[in-house]
């Protein structure tokens, strides 16, 4: 449900020096700051608009938008403005500013508030000291994690991973946590039948756990294959579109993905008993994926809960489901309504083995985005949760690898190596063990 936009403020600026700091809807949405005749990231095609940036919303051409937050450093020497959603957990209006003749006009669709930064506080100090004001706990310190996704991406299978535990010890490689990532399960929304890759779930994290290291497992909670099992016996747990057919989450994997509703008691219920049984198997670090899709707007069995209500209770069913202790990592989150709910989150899209991104749409992989944004939203990191730069790639077949290297460990967030660790030369195997020992 989008309002008309109303006037906000209307500011002063040197249009040759001002900045405007966009924040993108979530974790793969650009984010960051231009200068006023800078064009920002848009969406290249109506795909990505819905899996990475916000559904629904087209922001005009020569204007700024920020997703419940904006910031404005009016380059001629006066205080950075900020404006931030009221109530970030409950409604993200959108905030726009167009720039005309020394003048910057900023409007929203919903209640906003306006923050003045303090004496000579850039935008991102200004926007550090926004988060701190939302007054939430400091996040615990993150384990460091070993990834499969970077190199064996969906055709991982369970001796990869027994290979790479066993490379850890004869490299001397601290990873607390070996995480396997998308490719263990037959179908999204099938968590807990297995692919032929994979003999058993609780096998492998027994054989984590005994050479003294966490078992980590990924999940895309909210979405659900057509062809699963799930969609097939139980139409009614997903979200409907006003037409009647399903909500569409975005076209990936080959096919055209829908939406669990976890407002159905139980969709709920089976949501509930897929992490109690991964957390009983003994895996306690749980990164939970293209969270986007649980904030779609769509017909659900509660039409009372609007869709950032029926996103945070579903998050909030798994966190009880996998108990206080459970390491919770958020990716392709929906930023400002998952304030509180996470202890680390995905800042950037995703990287890649190569630089530039495809159709240069700088939500899509690669390391030129994930550095973008990733560097945009260092002000959230120990202030809303620990943030999530992206894995380390360190192996020799990867594009400007150093570089890449050096961008993760300058964000001081979650370490996570992500190669086929007998394939590291040895600037790679010093260069992970250093980032995951701490050092940068």
């Amino acid at each position: 449900m989008h309002h008309p936009f109303t006037p906000v403020a209307t500011v002063p600026v040197d249009p040759r020096r001002a900045r405007v700091h966009e924040e993108g809807w979530q974790s793969w949405s650009p984010s960051g700051a231009y200068a006023l005749d800078a064009r920002p990231h848009r969406p290249t095609n109506a795909n990505w608009a819905t899996v990475c940036y916000r559904p629904g919303v087209t922001v005009p051409a020569g204007a700024f938008q920020g997703e419940g937050l904006l910031a404005l450093d009016p380059g001629d020497g006066s205080p950075v403005r900020l404006w931030a959603a009221t109530d970030p957990a409950r409604e993200v209006p959108s905030i726009r500013l167009t720039a005309r003749a020394g003048h910057a006009e900023v409007t929203a669709d919903g209640p906003v508030k306006e923050y003045a930064g303090a004496e000579g506080a850039d935008v991102q100090a200004t926007l550090a000291d926004w988060a701190t004001s939302c007054g939430l706990a400091a996040p615990r310190p993150a384990p460091t994690v070993w990834c499969s996704w970077y190199e064996y991406f969906t055709a991982v299978t369970e001796d990869d991973v027994h290979e790479n535990l066993r490379a850890m010890d004869t490299l001397d490689l601290p990873a607390d946590v070996v995480q396997i990532d998308d490719g263990y399960q037959r179908a999204l929304g099938d968590w807990l039948t297995l692919s032929g890759r994979f003999r058993s779930r609780e096998g492998i994290a027994d054989a984590i756990r005994a050479r003294g290291r966490r078992a980590g497992i990924w999940t895309a909670p909210f979405l659900v294959d057509p062809a699963s099992e799930l969609a097939t016996v139980h139409p009614d747990w997903l979200v409907r579109d006003p037409d009647g057919g399903f909500a569409h989450a975005g076209r990936n994997w080959g096919h055209d993905l829908r939406v669990l509703d976890t407002t159905h008691p139980e969709a709920a219920a089976y949501l509930t008993d897929v992490f109690r049984t991964l957390r009983a198997e003994g895996y306690d670090y749980f990164k939970v994926d293209f969270l986007y899709a649980g904030a779609l707007d769509g017909v659900r069995h509660d039409d009372g809960a609007d869709a950032t209500a029926a996103y945070r209770s579903g998050i909030a069913l798994i966190r009880e489901a996998i108990g206080a202790d459970a390491y919770l990592l958020g990716c392709g989150a929906p930023i400002l309504p998952s304030l509180g709910l996470f202890d680390a989150m995905r800042v950037s899209p995703d990287t890649a083995p190569h630089r530039r991104p495809e159709a240069d749409d700088y939500s899509q992989p690669g390391q030129d985005p994930a550095e973008f944004t990733g560097a945009g939203r260092q002000w959230q990191h120990g202030r809303l949760w620990t943030n999530d730069p992206d894995c380390l790639m360190a192996r020799p077949a990867v594009e400007t690898r150093e570089r890449w290297a050096a961008h993760v460990a300058a964000t001081g967030g979650l370490m996570a190596s992500s190669d086929r660790l007998l394939s590291l030369d040895e600037w790679g195997v010093h260069t992970t063990r250093r980032l995951l020992s701490g050092g940068r």
